[in-house]
Formats: structure tokens, C-alpha cells, sequence
């Protein structure tokens, strides 16, 4: 039975042009949040470090952090991932919470911030801060449309292996675009396919199918209350000795560089402490320890080399899906193959949007399909969110909520001038060219 490729060219084309505007935040975002942590240290200069060959102790900085924020609470330490860069510590006084940066040479507190741009892009690319996991699974859905319009794109092709250099150009407009989408489209395909499948595997994971969910994020155990809970103060995480716990965790690990620290908020939770040891590709949660607060004995124990299949997988997806496996090589690559991604959503766009003006200008008439009410009405809820927790949970200064509100309004003023206003002089002036020759 000979296949219809027409069929596949009308699901390719119904999903990069139905779902464009969503399509491309959820690929454009992701593409940001690879170099996000970058873009910290190139915009927030508080957030630098020069390497050193050994660490400061990390009681010191401990008693730094309390001496900067007296009374607050100590609620999460992310080691960086990269040496130039602090720690960041997720410091809440009140209902405030201050990503505060350390540096892990020196153990100073070197500024903080409400908000970075690695949370921002990754909170934007996680769920489009749309909360009740409307927007995960939203973000999650698009893993399922970028494989099928993958394999839909390579079924209709005809011989697309034979044109990875190919691009014409001298012609028109529309011939251009249409092959410069293919081109990138083919030179894509591997990341298409690593983005796509990781995204699948999140939703799974999310959506709990065949306990995936619950498998691959085993609960923290729980220690008996010794002391009692009145007894104990708001501030105990501070009273706890975090250089013996990594050298407890170290010794059970072989090899183990402990990275992020999650304290307890009391003497019932342990200290749960990750990290890397020589275990390629795995995440930093791949290796977790925990440890009692008040013994320093390990209560648990979760090694990297140990990992059952769904937990591997599960620890590899980060770091493949968002390219920091190999450090800023590999991030860098990432980056601009999202970027080759992203423009295949707007030069589908742009080759769907002339067909369609150039229709609409012969019958002078302009009709607007549903979908691009769909996609518009999901976006201003987003937007909606989007405020509301820059405002409302981050308390993001009013400076920072106009430069990302002018962020967002040169984008939407680039897309209306490329795809309507221009578009449509660029399609008038064809047809005239046409008439009067």
C-alpha cells in the first residue's frame, strides 16, 4: 500500500501553523534557558566567581549568609554547575525570597537577587507559569507535536537525505524560505529527535504513567522527632556542622563532588545532600544522600552507578535535554540548533501566513481562523501568570518588570511588522508587479 504524502505534508503544516505562536515560545524559551545561566553572569555581576583550586568551608559561608540575613530561613543551596560562577542560595525571610550568591572560593556573600535569568527562562520553558499543571502538560504536549511533525517532515520529503546542502537562492521570497526551512529542518534532525523524546519522557514522568513518576522520585525518608519541635529554633539549619555532612557523604560515594544542599527544617528531616561522581551524563540527583542532623549517620543512600533503568533515564533527561552535559560546548551547540528549531516555526510561519494574505487580498477579504484565537487567548493567560508571579511571588523591582516588559514588546512588535504589515506590502507589491507585466 503506497503511502499518501499529502496526508503527512497536511499534519507537518497543521501543526507548525495551528499551534505557530505556542510552538515557538516553548522552542524560543528552551533555547534561552540553555544559556540562561550565561546570560547570569553576563547581566549580574554579583553572580561571578574566579576559580580557585580549593573551596571555602561551607560552615563559613553558612555563618556569612546568617550575618547578611539575620532571621531568615536557609531553604535551598544550588552549587553552579560552572566554575565562574557563585552558588546560589535560596534564602526566605518572610514570605521573601532572596536567591542570594555565594562565592564557593571564598566563601563570601557577594549580592542577591529576587529573581535571575536561569529561573525566569526555566520557569518560562517548565510550564509558561501558568500553574494547576495546565501548564507543564501544555509545555509537555509539544514533545508529542515536534516528534510527529519530525516524522511527518521526513515522510513527505522526497529523498531529503540527498539535500543537506542544498538552498536556493535568486529567486523568489517564497522559494528561498521554503528551502531554507527544509535545510535547517534536515540539518535539525538529531536534536529535534533528543528534544522531542526527553520532552515525551517528562510528560510520562509528570503524568505518573506506569509509575514512572513515583519510581523515578523516591520520597526522602523521615526520622523520628527527638527533640521537641517547640524546642527547636526557626533557625536550625544554621546549628548544623555542613562540612561533616559532606565528608560523611563523600565517604559513602567514592569519588562524590557534593553540589546542591537541601537543610532540614528541623531534627525529623535528614540532610539531603548530591552531587556528581565520575558516573557520565547523569544529573547532580542521580547521587543523594541523606544523613541525620543530629548523628551525622546516613539514614539513605542513591548511587549513580546503582540506578535502575527508569532512574537513569530519568537522571540523563536534564542534562541531555537542555545540553549542559559537556559543559559550555555542548551548551553552546544546544543553543543555536534551538535556535535553527525556533526559525522553523517562523519561516513556516511566514510561507503559510503569504499563501494565506495573498488569498485574502485577491478576494479583499481577511478571514482569521480559530486556532489563532486559540493560541493568542492561551498566550495573554500566560502573560497573566506571568506578572502575577513576577509581581506577587518574586516582588521583581519595577525596573526589571519594564525590560521584560519591553522584552515582550519588541518581539510582538517584530512579529507583527514581519508578518502582517510587511508581509502584506511585500504580497501587494507582487501582485501589482504581476498585473502590469
Amino acid at each position: 500500500m503506497k503511502l499518501d504524502k499529502k496526508i503527512f505534508f497536511r499534519i507537518h503544516s497543521w501543526i507548525g501553523i495551528k499551534l505557530s505562536i505556542l510552538f515557538f515560545i516553548v522552542c524560543f524559551s528552551g533555547t534561552l534557558a540553555t544559556l540562561s545561566h550565561e546570560m547570569d553572569w553576563l547581566f549580574i555581576p554579583e553572580m561571578r566567581a574566579n576559580p580557585a583550586d580549593t573551596l571555602a568551608s561551607r560552615n563559613l559561608i553558612v555563618r556569612n549568609l546568617q550575618n547578611e540575613f539575620p532571621g531568615a530561613r536557609m531553604q535551598y543551596w544550588m552549587a553552579s554547575e560552572e566554575s565562574y560562577l557563585c552558588d546560589i542560595v535560596y534564602m526566605v525571610n518572610g514570605e521573601q525570597l532572596h536567591y542570594t550568591f555565594v562565592n564557593p572560593y571564598t566563601g563570601n556573600v557577594q549580592g542577591s537577587a529576587h529573581i535571575t535569568f536561569q529561573r525566569f527562562f526555566r520557569d518560562l520553558h517548565y510550564y509558561l507559569f501558568i500553574p494547576f499543571q495546565v501548564g507543564h502538560f501544555t509545555v509537555l504536549f509539544f514533545g508529542f507535536l515536534l516528534f510527529v511533525s519530525l516524522i511527518t517532515a521526513l515522510l513527505f520529503y522526497k529523498k531529503w537525505y540527498r539535500k543537506l546542502f542544498e538552498l536556493k537562492t535568486g529567486k523568489s521570497p517564497l522559494v528561498f524560505f521554503r528551502s531554507l526551512h527544509r535545510l535547517v529542518g534536515l540539518w535539525s534532525v538529531p536534536l529535534t529527535l533528543i528534544f522531542s523524546i526527553t520532552g515525551i519522557w517528562y510528560f510520562i514522568e509528570r503524568a505518573n504513567i506506569a509509575d514512572v513518576g513515583t519510581i523515578a522520585n523516591p520520597a526522602s525518608p523521615k526520622l523520628e522527632q527527638r527533640v521537641d519541635a517547640d524546642q527547636e529554633n526557626d533557625g536550625f539549619e544554621f546549628s548544623l556542622n555542613y562540612d561533616r555532612a559532606i565528608q560523611v557523604a563523600s565517604a559513602v560515594i567514592p569519588g562524590l563532588v557534593v553540589k546542591d544542599i537541601l537543610p532540614p527544617k528541623d531534627s525529623s528531616q535528614p540532610i539531603y545532600l548530591n552531587g556528581q561522581d565520575d558516573t557520565p551524563l547523569v544529573r547532580n540527583r542521580a547521587n543523594r544522600v541523606y544523613i541525620d542532623p543530629l548523628t551525622y549517620e546516613v539514614v539513605k543512600v542513591q548511587k549513580a552507578k546503582e540506578l535502575n533503568a527508569v532512574n537513569w533515564i530519568n537522571d540523563i533527561a536534564d542534562p541531555i535535554h537542555f545540553g549542559y552535559w559537556g559543559g559550555l560546548v555542548t551548551k553552546v551547540i544546544w543553543f543555536v540548533f534551538g535556535l535553527g528549531i525556533s526559525s522553523l516555526v517562523l519561516t513556516g510561519m511566514w510561507m503559510s501566513q503569504k499563501r494565506k494574505v495573498k488569498s485574502a487580498i485577491k478576494r479583499n477579504a481577511q478571514r482569521m481562523g480559530v486556532w489563532k484565537y486559540i493560541n493568542w487567548l492561551v498566550t495573554v493567560v500566560m502573560f497573566g501568570f506571568l506578572y502575577y508571579a513576577l509581581l506577587g511571588r518574586y516582588h521583581v523591582s519595577t525596573t526589571a518588570t519594564l525590560v521584560i516588559t519591553l522584552g515582550f514588546a519588541v518581539f510582538i512588535w517584530a512579529g507583527w511588522y514581519i508578518f502582517d504589515y510587511k508581509l502584506k506590502e511585500v504580497v501587494t507589491r507582487e501582485l501589482e508587479d504581476k498585473i502590469l507585466k
